[in-house]
């Protein structure tokens, strides 16, 4: 296990328009770390530079250092297949493939190389055990994945993810489009996995926030405010700002 990852004078540009500015903190490992704050304020930016993401993104710029395992992760010389097979992520909406519940899950296992079937057949299960599918889903490999229930779709992603064993994962409001059973079953299995993954997690969900997380980072027009422990932040946050986001007086 890693000791987490440290972020430090971290800037980022869209073109001219500056979306991250100088953010910094440590992210514990083995914990579960909310983002949170108004839409529009770089929570999401910010998750797509832990795995370089961004570097999708035409006219971005990225300065500062992500330092995990020791090294840079904005260094030129970083194995960005490796670096996503790692730090994986979850996004907003299910993004199930039109293929059978197995090869959603062992799919980037194929894409790796990997072609015995009892070596994917571990996979399968081990992954589903992990995302809490497996009473749901064990004897329904062969089925359409996108007939599946919208929340069985989301653990089904997080499932596809834990299949390549990342140290890290990340979720970007990975419950929003979910009704609150799905949600609570997402959450349930956000809790589960910090007991051997680094977790980090966006969220305009205050109360997910305080469910799931042990930290919590609240962000404003494109900085960090204040980073705590989750319990502390919500009740007695040092910046009036953060009073005023967590109190529901703007956001």
């Amino acid at each position: 296990m890693t000791d987490g990852i440290k972020i430090e004078g971290l800037n980022l540009w869209y073109g001219k328009k500056q979306a991250l500015k100088d953010v910094g903190f440590h992210i514990p490992p083995r914990s579960v770390t909310a983002i949170i704050g108004p839409s529009g304020c770089g929570k999401s930016t910010l998750l797509r530079c832990i795995n370089r993401m961004n570097d999708l993104v035409d006219g971005c710029r990225v300065e500062g250092k992500i330092g995990f395992r020791g090294e840079d992760i904005n260094s030129r010389k970083t194995d960005l297949i490796d670096l996503r097979r790692r730090i994986g992520m979850v996004f907003q909406r299910p993004t199930a493939f039109p293929d059978s519940v197995y090869e959603n899950v062992v799919f980037g296992c194929r894409m790796g190389g990997i072609r015995k079937r009892h070596v994917l057949d571990a996979v399968f299960d081990r992954s589903l055990k992990e995302a809490g599918l497996y009473p749901e889903l064990d004897d329904r490999d062969g089925e359409m994945a996108t007939n599946l229930s919208g929340g069985q779709q989301q653990r089904l992603c997080i499932a596809r993810a834990l299949a390549m064993e990342p140290e890290v994962l990340l979720f970007d409001e990975p419950c929003s489009a979910l009704d609150p059973l799905a949600t609570a079953k997402v959450e349930e299995t956000v809790v589960r996995l910090k007991e051997h993954l680094t977790i980090v997690i966006v969220t305009h969900n205050m109360q997910q926030a305080r469910r799931v997380s042990d930290h919590t980072v609240f962000m404003m027009d494109g900085a960090v405010v204040e980073m705590d422990r989750t319990k502390d932040l919500f009740t007695c946050p040092s910046d009036p700002r953060t009073l005023s986001y967590v109190e529901g007086r703007f956001g």
